[in-house]
């Protein structure tokens, strides 16, 4: 890819609430976009009638210059191709375009969870960029593009080292949302991580929107020992832990060791505190995964709190929250549970033994 050049081609893989978000807004940019739908209905709603966009500036049609396949073209060229399915379609996502990309082009890897490693796996570390999204967005109707939460995103990638490709990608999605740079992608990735097994994954159990759930006093906890089992998982594998946002330290977040006997002490109520305004940030965040078990599709959990409990196994170290959490997911697509705040509830019951 030449540095000099001022519009580097995109084409974005995946078109629900992320992937619409991103094209819509680059479009009302003026960026040339290209896009994978997958699914005809999609592509022909974006084709005929343009994406429809729903964020802090209201309802709009986008206008601009659309390309939409069903499926990856046989031939073309794109510096920069931004992965946007869900994280259990990424791998056959990356095989699937990895022909169509510039000699020093890069895969966009924005799926929560740690998915540069598998994309890594197919076209190679040096080709792979990490895009952490740190807003909400999702796709209510065929073509409609709600963004439900503010954020930026943050690009890294795996080395840490210096990367020319940066700031070009950045130019890129400036017109989306803010961006900033990490030298440590494993340490932010995981922070991410830790988030979205707690507030998405409850979410799913919940089966309510972020806010509503962090009410209840035994859901924050929840979170709490949640974000604990994630972080001790990665301080095992070596990983340095970054801020969320620049600002929210998950680490923080965590449990003591006295905390984790406790219910009532300043330090706790400070950290009840602190997750009751992340509910109300992120009140209107309703998790994706639900929506995936709604419609009937795979939620992706294997690759969130999944994550944590093969790597758990691994180093030996019990994370009993995400274990149960992984469980009532499955359970829930099977339609074997019904989600609610009472089966949340439940499983707070059910891993009290296992703390205490």
């Amino acid at each position: 890819m030449d540095p000099a050049q001022t519009a580097p081609r995109v084409l974005v893989v995946g078109c629900g609430g992320i992937g619409g978000v991103l094209l819509s807004r680059l479009l009302e940019g003026g960026q040339r976009v290209a896009a994978v739908a997958r699914r005809e209905e999609i592509a022909h709603v974006l084709r005929t009638r343009g994406p429809v966009l729903r964020d802090e500036k209201g309802e709009r049609t986008i206008r601009g210059d659309l390309e939409v396949f069903v499926q990856p073209p046989r031939e073309g060229v794109y510096d920069f191709i931004l992965l946007a399915t869900p994280p259990n379609g990424v791998e056959a996502a990356a095989r699937d375009t990895a022909h169509l990309l510039a000699p020093h082009g890069a895969m966009v890897v924005l799926q929560n969870g740690l998915c540069e490693e598998l994309v890594a796996r197919i076209v190679g570390e040096a080709r792979v960029i990490g895009a952490i999204v740190a807003w909400g967005a999702s796709s209510p109707e065929t073509g409609i593009y709600e963004r439900t939460s503010s954020g930026g995103i943050v690009l890294g990638v795996l080395s840490g080292a210096p990367d020319p490709r940066l700031p070009l990608l950045a130019q890129v999605l400036r017109a989306v949302c803010p961006v900033t740079f990490t030298d440590n992608l494993r340490g932010a990735r995981w922070s991410k991580l830790a988030i979205n097994c707690a507030i998405s994954t409850l979410g799913t159990v919940g089966g309510s929107r972020v806010g509503p759930l962090l009410r209840h006093s035994f859901v924050r906890r929840l979170a709490m020992e949640v974000f604990t089992e994630v972080f001790q998982v990665a301080r095992t594998e070596g990983v340095k832990l970054e801020k969320v946002a620049s600002t929210v330290d998950l680490a923080w977040l965590t449990l003591g060791e006295s905390e984790q006997r406790a219910h009532g002490t300043p330090s706790l109520v400070i950290k009840h505190a602190m997750l009751l305004a992340i509910g109300a940030r992120y009140r209107r965040l309703r998790s994706s995964m639900l929506a995936a078990i709604e419609r009937g599709r795979e939620p992706p959990v294997d690759f969130l709190n999944g994550e944590v409990v093969r790597r758990g196994k691994t180093h030996n170290l019990p994370v009993p929250v995400n274990e149960r959490l992984l469980e009532a997911v499955h359970a829930m697509s099977r339609r074997e549970l019904t989600p609610g705040v009472e089966t949340l509830r439940r499983l707070y019951t059910q891993t009290r033994p296992q703390r205490h």
